[in-house]
């Protein structure tokens, strides 16, 4: 069995509001998050196609949520993506999780 020498990084990118996954420079995905009141809100994760099996959306978003507990935020999962990794891994984020309530949900459309 070979090992894998691909170079995979997640960064904040706060210009565009999200964090980035590249894979040898290349950006291979993002998730969106918006912070309001205390509250990191993750409304969006999208990864290229030529990215989709490898477990990267995985590593996008635990680095990103531990981003978040490390910046002293809670977490409100708006994407799909990020709360069914929340379910999958509640003993790792449950602790910071909000529900999305109206008021969440209208400031983000108030964007």
């Amino acid at each position: 069995m070979s090992e894998s020498t691909e170079q995979v990084e997640v960064t904040r990118n706060d210009a565009a509001g999200r964090y980035d996954i590249t894979v040898d420079g290349e950006l291979a995905g993002f998730t969106e998050f918006v912070d309001h009141d205390g509250q990191r809100i993750f409304p969006h994760t999208e990864l290229d196609d030529k990215f989709s099996g490898r477990g990267l959306s995985s590593v996008l978003i635990r680095q990103a949520l531990a981003d978040t507990r490390a910046a002293g935020q809670r977490i409100v999962p708006i994407c799909p993506l990020v709360a069914r990794y929340i379910s999958k891994h509640e003993d790792e984020v449950g602790d910071i999780v909000d529900r999305a309530t109206p008021e969440a949900l209208e400031f983000l459309k108030s964007r």
